[in-house]
């Protein structure tokens, strides 16, 4: 079944990812990041491994809420539009706990 586009399935699955702590504190990091940020520096921050948080950041991307930005051999992470709503919302959840 469909809704707006995209399966049961596959909102389920972003659904699941993102109410998780390690995922929400990567948005909300993103979200707050006052210079260019890395996967790697992202790993860092939340303390977490550098492949656990590619694999979140691929689904991120698939689901439209993160873009990668190649610069030179780097990869820039950047929220979308739709991401730094998402993000804002869990911060606003996040102070009203």
């Amino acid at each position: 079944m469909k809704t707006g586009g995209v399966s049961l399935n596959k909102r389920k699955a972003i659904f699941d990812v993102f109410f998780r702590e390690k995922p929400a504190m990567m948005l909300v990091e993103l979200k707050n990041a006052n210079a260019n940020v890395y996967a790697s520096v992202l790993a860092k921050q939340i303390d977490c491994t550098y492949s656990h948080v590619v694999k979140i950041l691929q689904e991120m991307q698939k689901a439209e809420l993160i873009n990668f930005k190649k610069e030179g051999r780097l990869k820039l992470l950047e929220l979308t539009k739709k991401g730094k709503e998402i993000a804002s919302n869990i911060e606003s959840i996040k102070t009203m706990l």
